[in-house]
């Protein structure tokens, strides 16, 4: 059964935010390119998106309230703290460690899963080895300050370049595989049994 993958789609200024600090995307209204960037040639590989809480709550404004009509057919989940007392068509609000959620989520059979975003589910997902591809669509302007693609912390995750295209309005597609990683839970026990180990081998040879 194919893997499957969970991929941030998405799109940035050429300074690297995703949104104005208040949550505004106007700098991203600009005339449809032929295919629009491959937006429509990708929902076809999905049937999952993944929302984070503020992200979602932008996404309602924009829909006036009725996003179950954004993606019909979709199965939405969103990430939150403080989930409603009931969920809205389509949609369901996750509060569970994000490891343990996505293997639940890749068990089923399905196609790829979109990570819409924003930057702090995206970094969540990122630092628990949960984050397969960057799909990065550079808009050809800066914004100054924003919100970034990932929420800041001291980080390194490699990245493998899979394909570059430029579109004649100076847009440009990066995608990109992330190098897979250890979650971090899973790379603090391996270090705590690695130094046990060699507490232990010095403890033997002082005997």
């Amino acid at each position: 059964m194919k893997k499957r993958k969970i991929i941030v789609y998405i799109a940035t200024s050429a300074d690297g935010f995703i949104a104005r600090r208040d949550g505004g995307v106007d700098w991203l209204d600009r005339p449809r390119t032929s295919g629009d960037y491959g937006m429509g040639a990708f929902f076809k590989t999905i049937d999952t998106i993944l929302w984070g809480a503020k992200t979602y709550g932008v996404g309602l404004k924009m829909s006036a309230g009725n996003l179950s009509s954004y993606a019909p057919n979709i199965k939405n989940y969103v990430f939150t703290h403080h989930p409603p007392k009931s969920n809205p068509s389509g949609f369901e609000f996750i509060n569970e460690p994000i490891e343990r959620f996505a293997q639940r989520l890749r068990a089923n059979p399905g196609k790829d899963i979109w990570m819409m975003g924003g930057g702090g589910i995206i970094a969540s997902f990122l630092d628990a080895g949960e984050i397969d591809e960057f799909v990065i669509h550079v808009i050809p302007i800066f914004i100054g300050e924003g919100i970034p693609l990932i929420a800041p912390k001291n980080r390194n995750v490699r990245l493998k370049l899979l394909s570059v295209r430029g579109y004649p309005d100076g847009v440009i597609r990066l995608h990109y595989a992330v190098e897979r990683q250890v979650p971090e839970s899973q790379a603090a026990a391996k270090s705590g049994k690695v130094k046990s180990k060699v507490q232990t081998a010095k403890g033997a040879k002082k005997r």
